[in-house]
């Protein structure tokens, strides 16, 4: 691994064509990373000098990392590591599941025992279930989602709120936690919210409700908290909403679904949205050579969210 002159001091792993590389401030580093080999590759990386590393999908109990000492990240100082939802919370079947699951998405085969030893290094009910308790003490920080191998794209919201009741259930009200689960909820809160936002370098623009931020909020009836929203609210307008069929005489029509706003019509969507581009694309100018009209920021690094938020996350009680 490489690091150009220029580069600041924060890496993160990233993709490109299918390839895993890491990602310096300014530059790539040369040649594809060995997603197997990620947990070397990180103790690199440290050594380096890169202290600070803003680390996504590479700390879960099952998948990609060097079985099981990728789940190392999570000591890492000022680390911001994640695992997938499918994973949480863990239950009766889960590792079952993900080992049949795992099978297919890599196109496997059970007679063949090399087939199913791969699976089964990728499939770690011990680092499964600990990833439940880690996720409670603040040590992960971010729960995200994969597509298709792996998936549950719809299930964030859901999984993040089952493991935190859980752990309720099973380790108690946490010790700072007094007649309230207050700390509790904002560690969980963080972790498809600011958190993501902050690794991925958007934290200046999105990921809490700020003066100053986009305007992005989303309203829930409790019945279908983390399912269906009622509302969805794109800087400031009513994009996305429940909505029976409009030719109906009362207000209470079937069936209802989701269905555009104005702020999703016309020369709204543009006004309440952001494209986000490196630096290097926005000194070059390219919102007038795309011929955008969406507000174009650059990501990067914003020190004071990462102050604000860490101690919520990453407090070990």
């Amino acid at each position: 691994m490489t690091v150009d002159p220029g580069d600041t001091k924060s890496v993160k792993l990233v993709s490109i064509g299918g390839n895993g590389v890491i990602k310096g401030g300014n530059g790539i580093a040369e040649g594809p990373v060995d997603e197997i080999n990620t947990q070397a590759l990180m103790e690199v990386v440290q050594k380096k000098g890169f202290g600070h590393c803003e680390e996504e999908n590479a700390s879960e109990g099952a998948g990609g990392g060097h079985a099981p000492d990728i789940i190392k990240i999570c000591g890492v100082k000022n680390a911001l590591p994640s695992s997938t939802n499918p994973t949480r919370p863990c239950t009766s079947n889960t590792v079952d599941e993900h080992l049949d699951m795992l099978m297919v998405c890599h196109h496997l085969h059970k007679d063949i025992p090399e087939d199913v030893a791969f699976a089964k290094s990728r499939i770690r009910a011990e680092t499964i279930s600990a990833e439940d308790i880690l996720h409670d003490m603040g040590a992960i920080s971010i729960n995200s989602s994969d597509s298709q191998a792996m998936g549950r794209i719809g299930e964030v919201i859901s999984r993040t709120w089952q493991t935190a009741h859980k752990m309720k259930v099973q380790r108690g009200t946490l010790e700072a936690d007094v007649g309230n689960d207050n700390l509790r909820i904002k560690r969980y809160v963080t972790k498809y919210t600011i958190n993501p936002a902050i690794a991925n370098g958007l934290s200046k623009f999105v990921g809490s409700v700020e003066v100053g931020k986009l305007a992005d909020l989303v309203i829930w009836k409790p019945s279908f908290f983390g399912a269906k929203p009622e509302m969805v609210i794109k800087g400031g307008d009513i994009a996305w909403a429940n909505m029976g069929d409009a030719n109906a005489s009362i207000l209470t029509p079937e069936p209802v679904r989701m269905r555009p706003m104005f702020g999703a019509l016309g020369k709204a969507g543009s006004a309440n949205s952001i494209a986000f581009v490196s630096k290097a694309a926005v000194d070059n100018g390219i919102k007038a050579l795309y011929g955008l009209n969406k507000r174009v920021e650059a990501i990067g690094n914003d020190p004071f969210a990462s102050c604000l938020c860490l101690p919520i996350t990453q407090t070990y009680v």
